[in-house]
């Protein structure tokens, strides 16, 4: 509140300086709008977007004498965790490998047989076992060595315990779905259209025999097939003993 100053005991000069002063006063004490300091923070890395469906590859292994040993044909993702260097937590890529950038080399032994496939600075290595007594074979080992451009050192997946893509000798193993072939806590594999045979290979693929989940796709369609079949059936046997009951009641005159 400004005091009220009777001017008939101060003069002109002094009013004046007063009222400035006053006025002076007011201007630095009236309310400043505190000023915001922005707090730098590190966001976590963005997650990278999940790639569609990979191509189909075809790649094939020959032997000692130029004959195919080997035959495979696949889409193939990786799915990888590891810890990024920049920001210094767990992140995991999706990446599809491109058929026209893989570069496949391997080899074939009476009761095993490798499939490397590489892409820049990604190895991935099949290992497939046969046992001779009960003519049964299956991917018992998977490798991937990989250094992506996050990763501050080239990381190491292998797991030499593994039963996928069990198949007999001379027949192909085929699996059209997505599946998912979980390697190590850190690395899965998802593969597409699969087709292989590591061993009896006889110029193609020999019959193919089904995974799981392409047997459960032809069952649906079986099961619906057969209750429709019984359905009908039914109602057939129905009809015939409602005739029959009609036929019986009628007496011959």
């Amino acid at each position: 509140m400004i005091p009220i100053i009777r001017k008939q005991n101060m003069p002109s000069g002094a009013i004046f300086s007063l009222l400035l002063a006053l006025t002076i006063h007011q201007t630095l004490t009236a309310d400043v709008p505190p000023t915001v300091v922005a707090v730098e923070t590190s966001s976590p890395p963005a997650s990278p977007a999940t790639p569609g469906p990979p191509e189909r590859g075809s790649y094939n292994i020959t032997n000692a004498t130029d004959v195919v040993c080997l035959l495979a044909r696949m889409g193939l993702q990786l799915n990888i965790s590891f810890i990024s260097s920049s920001h210094g937590k767990t992140v995991q890529e999706v990446l599809n490998l491109h058929p026209d950038l893989v570069k496949s080399s391997g080899s074939c032994d009476p009761d095993s047989a490798t499939l490397v496939l590489s892409e820049d600075n990604i190895n991935l290595t099949f290992s497939f076992s046969l046992n001779s007594t009960s003519n049964k074979y299956h991917l018992s080992g998977l490798e991937l060595s990989a250094t992506l451009p996050d990763m501050a050192k080239r990381l190491v997946f292998r797991n030499v315990t593994l039963n996928y893509m069990v198949g007999t000798l001379g027949h192909s193993y085929m699996c059209q779905k997505e599946k998912t072939l979980n390697i190590t806590q850190d690395f899965s594999l998802n593969t597409f259209q699969l087709q292989v045979q590591p061993f009896g290979v006889n110029g193609d693929f020999g019959a193919a025999e089904e995974c799981d989940l392409d047997e459960d796709d032809m069952l649906i369609p079986i099961i619906v097939g057969a209750s429709l079949a019984v359905l009908v059936l039914i109602v057939i046997l129905a009809y015939l003993i409602g005739r029959n009951r009609s036929h019986a009641g009628y007496q011959t005159i």
